[in-house]
């Protein structure tokens, strides 16, 4: 269905044919990795504790309760309304605002608002409020002392739920489907927390987890201190805590976005998907994620042993290296859908009930213009975005190798870096359609 088809362009999209695209974006990762060696010797990014500090009473407003509730309660009404038109709104698909809210404005536009503004779900999730609301009738948290050991695990499991609803379930369009989505993730999230305490939604949530780890490549971060700071994009990148079930998240990221693009190649739907089921679908979400997490499990493993590390700690030091990468598919495959089909939110948002006569804003009438973006710009931004995540992603790992060992041999890193440039080769042939 139309609402889902956050789609990359198709082969003829793309102005450049696709041999130089490839040899192009293969020798890009590796050229990065030769002048990082040659001229990147001693870790330049910084740790957690650089950074410019805010204003202080800039950062009082920003950590203050009012705001936060304030965006918690404004969030919680706009679910609540959205979850309302999903089941009193037209039935049609094209004509209901709650499955592109859910789809297109809130899930794309949440990496581009966390890029730029920083974790902006952990600060207006509306389960968290719901969970203040709840917690003096609920005794004291009793899984709260579990609940540092359980990672993100949790997180990447909510994540899993969430891409298997919008890249493989036959009725995922549907505004009732938007409904009991939402409705059953508020209330298992709250039950949980209400379990294991407040900090469930950071380790639990997988919309909040994702916002938060995109927010690591924002110029706003948090000092080791606590301090809100300023700082180096990059810096705030290899900040990030290494904890069980980091490289789980990023990976079903990683391995999901790139199903959303096989699953739109010639071959997938004549071949493995033409049955179009719930099957062959799950079968081909789970094993893209399955052929992610066994690769960057190798060339980390392989990287550790060559310098003489614990192979099994590997997979987590270098999980904060692969966020680029999951951003730059991400953009790649959602820039489109957020530009073009994003559009339709602010269409339907003039009648969300569909009733004959009302056009609040009046933009009910419009419709999607389609020139909004030209198809060569969306294009260089895909094969960029992929190119941009796998450079900054060598860099990071590289400064992670000197931090780790103080030193760079290129054999030790060769195996992290040819598995970016399988991902880089991979992520354009399915921009290509392949």
């Amino acid at each position: 269905m139309s609402t889902l088809a956050h789609g990359v362009g198709s082969r003829t999209d793309l102005p450049i044919p696709i041999g130089f695209a490839l040899y192009g974006a293969g020798a890009a990762i590796l050229v990065s990795f030769a002048v990082l060696l040659l001229f990147w010797r001693t870790p330049r990014l910084g740790g957690p504790g650089s950074g410019r500090p805010l204003p202080t009473g800039l950062q009082r407003v920003l950590d203050g309760a009012p705001l936060r509730r304030g965006l918690q309660a404004l969030a919680l009404g706009i679910a609540a309304f959205v979850v309302a038109v999903a089941l009193l709104g037209p039935e049609e698909t094209s004509r209901n605002l709650a499955p592109w809210v859910l789809y297109v404005t809130f899930w794309v536009g949440l990496v581009p608002a966390s890029l730029l503004l920083g974790p902006v779900w952990q600060v207006a999730n509306p389960l968290r409020l719901l969970h203040r609301l709840l917690r003096p009738g609920a005794p004291t948290a009793p899984g709260a002392a579990r609940l540092p050991a359980l990672g993100l695990w949790p997180a990447a499991g909510s994540l899993l739920v969430f891409v298997w609803l919008e890249l493989v379930f036959p009725g995922r369009a549907e505004p009732r489907t938007v409904a009991v989505f939402l409705l059953l993730h508020a209330v298992v999230h709250v039950a949980l927390s209400l379990w294991f305490g407040e900090g469930w939604f950071a380790r639990g949530d997988g919309f909040e987890a994702w916002s938060t780890l995109i927010a690591r490549l924002s110029p706003w971060g948090r000092r080791d201190d606590g301090r809100l700071v300023l700082r180096n994009p990059l810096a705030g990148a290899l900040a990030t805590p290494s904890e069980p079930g980091l490289s789980a998240l990023v990976v079903v990221l990683l391995g999901s976005t790139a199903f959303d693009g096989l699953s739109r190649t010639v071959w997938w739907q004549t071949g493995p998907g033409a049955a179009d089921d719930t099957l062959s679908g799950t079968v081909g979400l789970l094993a893209s994620i399955g052929v992610v997490a066994g690769l960057y499990a190798l060339g980390t493993r392989l990287s550790g042993r060559l310098a003489g590390q614990d192979p099994g700690v590997q997979p987590g030091r270098y999980a904060a290296t692969v966020i680029p990468i999951a951003l730059g598919y991400t953009v790649a495959h959602y820039f489109s859908l957020l530009l073009l089909d994003g559009q339709k939110t602010w269409i339907l948002v003039s009648n969300p009930f569909g009733a004959d006569g009302v056009d609040l804003f009046g933009t009910y009438g419009n419709r999607v213009d389609l020139t909004a973006v030209g198809s060569d710009a969306i294009a260089l931004v895909q094969v960029g975005a992929i190119i941009a995540g796998h450079v900054v992603g060598v860099t990071l790992a590289h400064e992670r190798a000197l931090l780790s060992a103080r030193r760079a041999r290129a054999s030790d890193q060769l195996p992290l870096v040819v598995v970016m440039v399988l991902f880089t080769l991979g992520g354009l042939g399915l921009l290509f359609g392949f």
